[in-house]
């Protein structure tokens, strides 16, 4: 049981989102003013956001367990360590954090404070991309709380630096930040007439994660008995 109140772990929750997408959008925007070049804008992109989340994660974590992520909040639901009230909660307040977070962007750089994206990112290998970018999010995450916790923090962020660049979708893996970029027209933005697939599969993946490491993980009812011949 958390020794942190509900408003403070929505608070942290809130923050956290917020803070992360305010990196991702804004390191986007930085790339963007830096360099014409797609592959360095993406690394420009993709250092920030892994970076930041050790940061979050280190720091936030102990309040709110640092989901920052709709579909790690439903996981958690599922496995019945978060209530399905303080998950609809975490919701909200990740939602609402990450569009505080693509707006303080826009203030940092001077533009408007929300602007929906023209940017595409729609298709069948998209989808996929971030369906398979929710599932290895949701593995990191769960294998390393059951073998090395207090190596999550980077655990979480080398994956999405990771992910940025294995994945055909840049690794959204996160329906709040999905949102979030929605309403920003610049480097890392996605239409929002785009976010349902994106949401839909980030959803399916995160829990065929959660089924197949909660199967993976699952500890052994007894150690396998050998018999006389196999010890031989």
């Amino acid at each position: 049981m958390t020794a942190f109140g509900l408003s403070r772990r929505l608070t942290a929750e809130a923050l956290g989102t917020g803070l992360l997408v305010a990196t991702v959008v804004g390191s986007g925007i930085m790339a963007e003013t830096l360099t014409r070049d797609n592959a360095v804008a993406l690394l420009c992109n993709t250092l920030p956001t892994g970076a930041i989340l050790v940061v979050l994660i280190t720091v936030l974590g102990p309040i709110s367990g640092a989901h920052f992520n709709p579909a790690v909040s439903l996981v958690f639901a599922l496995k019945r360590e978060l209530s399905a009230a303080d998950a609809a909660g975490y919701t909200i307040a990740q939602i609402a954090g990450g569009i505080a977070g693509t707006v303080t962007a826009h203030l940092m750089f001077g533009l408007p404070l929300l602007g929906a994206s023209l940017k595409a990112r729609t298709g069948g290998a998209q989808w996929f991309a971030e369906a398979v970018a929710a599932f290895g999010l949701i593995a990191t995450i769960l294998g390393g709380i059951r073998f090395q916790r207090d190596a999550v923090p980077w655990l979480v962020g080398l994956y999405i630096t990771a992910a940025y660049w294995f994945t055909a979708s840049t690794s959204f893996a996160n329906p709040a930040v999905a949102i979030a970029r929605s309403l920003t027209n610049t480097f890392s933005g996605i239409r929002p007439i785009d976010l349902p697939g994106f949401i839909v599969a980030e959803i399916v993946g995160a829990i065929v994660g959660l089924l197949i490491m909660s199967w993976l993980l699952r500890a052994s009812e007894s150690a396998p008995v050998l018999s006389a011949e196999a010890r031989l």
